[in-house]
């Protein structure tokens, strides 16, 4: 598993969601800390960039007592892990290094709520470039429960298939498998989610889940809260990233307010 490392208020619950789930899976953890060249690259009128020797001095000394704090937790956590340092863009560091991983775990931000550094905004770029599902990480988080019960947002779409296939090592722990359809008078071919668990020796439930004046959602979100689930697992960006930033989406609303960890696919 992929761990984005970067000084933010969602650092300990990302570490802390990381070694829960290395237990659980006996999974190594790659910590991944990427410095953005845009900390410390300025530019002048005529076209020119120049870093910042001071500013990039104070930034990779702050990044080296970084790694220092979370590699004696992790030395006394007796999890397997190495580490990587990566300069550049962050979205696109964690999905080429996130290559071979099996999960990506980052947090959503918590909207100004905490005085220390805010998450990055950069699960969108991420979970839509990825080819891992990415586990979002609420405020609030300070475990990862694997055989809790897992909750399937299904609509029929590319997408939540896609994520039904890259989830089945975590829906293979999970105590129960529940299947919901947040809609009324849906069309979507909902036993075909039960049917592909089912011939991968996963038992699930399959639920309706009227909207009932409530967004998909909201409905999504007391859904898994009424049935306990420790995480979400659901597609990314059905519609184009564009459409969900003009008129609102699924995934966009879940990242902003979701108190449940979400595993996205797209």
């Amino acid at each position: 598993m992929l761990l984005h490392v970067h000084h933010d208020s969602g650092q300990e619950e990302r570490l802390a969601v990381a070694l829960d789930l290395a237990r659980a899976h006996q999974a190594h953890i790659t910590c991944v800390q990427v410095t953005p060249f845009n900390s410390y690259v300025i530019g002048d009128p005529f076209g020119g960039l120049y870093a910042s020797s001071q500013l990039l001095g104070a930034l990779q000394a702050h990044d080296a007592e970084e790694r220092e704090r979370i590699e004696h937790r992790l030395k006394n956590e007796g999890a397997s892990w190495d580490w990587a340092h990566v300069d550049g863009n962050p979205a696109d560091a964690l999905v080429s290094c996130g290559r071979l991983a099996d999960v990506l775990i980052l947090s959503r931000q918590n909207k100004g709520q905490d005085d220390a550094a805010e998450p990055l905004p950069i699960v969108a770029d991420v979970a839509v470039h990825a080819r891992a599902p990415v586990l979002v990480v609420p405020p609030g988080t300070t475990c990862f429960i694997a055989d809790n019960p897992v909750l399937i947002a299904w609509n029929g779409s590319i997408e939540a298939a896609h994520s039904l296939r890259l989830t089945l090592s975590f829906l293979r722990l999970a105590t129960e498998v529940h299947i919901t359809i947040a809609s009324s008078g849906s069309d979507f071919p909902s036993t075909d989610a039960s049917r592909y668990l089912a011939r991968h020796g996963i038992a699930s439930q399959l639920h309706e889940w009227p909207a009932e004046g409530r967004t998909i959602a909201q409905a999504l979100s007391d859904a898994a809260r009424d049935l306990g689930a420790s995480s979400l697992v659901m597609g990314a960006y059905g519609h184009s990233r564009l459409r969900e930033t003009v008129l609102g989406g699924v995934t966009r609303e879940l990242l902003s307010d979701t108190s449940v960890p979400l595993l996205l696919a797209h």
